[in-house]
């Protein structure tokens, strides 16, 4: 009876170690494959934040390494004057002057591009950058400085490219508007018609010139006329001084008249010299094919200062309520 026993117990006891080692077995298994996992989750994380600072490191310095890498032989130095110019835009004064100057103490510059896109803007900030350019002209007799016109070089834009020792553009280029402009509305009838009352206080006779719920006086508007012409004859005196000879005035008075043209038209008035795009004036003018962008990129972290500013003052401004008020402009 005790052999039937023990062998019953035997019996018994099997299936239970069996049970123990696949459990351990199934246990030792789901353990190795959570190491696995944070292994492998761990990798992918890092590869992720390399990938990441990768992209991050080309962004802040990918323009400085580009001018590295390309500086060992001589090149045509490119500055662009994009968009609107003003000290709020990518074509500010300071931004223009930082690249022209860079562009020009590279040593393997062997002239410079400025390549013009815009429709003009404000012009302090145009002639910041006109003297700036004829400076280092003088600085640097040997670098010579060609404005290339892409779509349009109006204006203040124009105002700039009268610096440079030759201008190029293509046909359909729009180029010229050699004007002064201040614009705005009125809205008095209307306001009178909707029975709004305009309540406008001042420190100062002309403190409200040109406000625009209110009727234009004609001695305000003799101030800003005077002022306006002043500001056209110092235009006109910049693009004379940099055109010379070339501009046909005698035989288009319209010339200073606030209009612009195309590229084809241009060029017979004198306000440009030849048709040729970047590239072409960087190895037929100049010599150097090669092109180094000199642009001042923004930084990344004054765009977000930029945006993160803006948008707290907003917070502050709707949490106050001081959308409006006092200003002294």
């Amino acid at each position: 009876m005790s052999d039937n026993n023990s062998g019953e117990h035997r019996n018994q006891s099997e299936p239970s170690r069996w049970e123990r080692d696949l459990l351990n077995r199934m246990v030792m298994a789901t353990v190795a494959e959570n190491r696995r996992s944070r292994r492998w989750g761990i990798f992918f994380k890092l590869l992720t934040f390399a990938y990441l600072f990768l992209i991050l490191g080309l962004f802040l310095w990918g323009d400085k390494l580009q001018v590295a890498q390309t500086s060992a032989e001589a090149h045509t130095a490119l500055v662009e004057v994009k968009g609107l110019i003003s000290s709020e835009t990518k074509a500010s004064a300071d931004k223009v002057v930082t690249g022209l100057r860079n562009a020009f103490e590279d040593k393997k510059t062997k002239g410079v591009i400025l390549r013009m896109n815009t429709p003009g803007g404000s012009p302090v900030q145009s002639r910041y950058i006109n003297r700036e350019i004829l400076r280092l002209k003088e600085k640097y007799p040997k670098i010579p400085v060609y404005a290339v016109v892409a779509d349009i070089c109006a204006s203040g834009g124009y105002y700039i490219a009268a610096a440079a020792d030759k201008i190029y553009a293509d046909e359909g280029s729009i180029v010229g508007s050699i004007g002064v402009l201040i614009n705005g509305f009125g809205f008095v009838e209307g306001m009178e018609e909707l029975g709004i009352e305009r309540r406008l206080l001042t420190a100062g006779d002309n403190k409200g010139i040109l406000d625009p719920f209110s009727p234009l006086d004609e001695g305000d508007k003799v101030h800003i006329q005077r002022m306006l012409d002043q500001l056209h004859e110092q235009f006109i005196e910049t693009v004379k001084q940099g055109r010379g000879d070339r501009l046909k005035t005698d035989q288009h008075p319209e010339l200073f008249s606030g209009l612009f043209w195309s590229g084809e038209e241009a060029r017979e008035m004198g306000l440009i010299d030849e048709f040729g795009s970047s590239s072409f004036v960087a190895r037929e003018v100049i010599g150097a094919e090669e092109i180094v962008d000199f642009t001042q990129k923004e930084e990344v972290w004054d765009r977000l200062a930029r945006n993160l500013g803006a948008g707290a003052a907003k917070v502050l401004a709707r949490i106050s309520g001081l959308g409006s008020g006092l200003t002294i402009q």
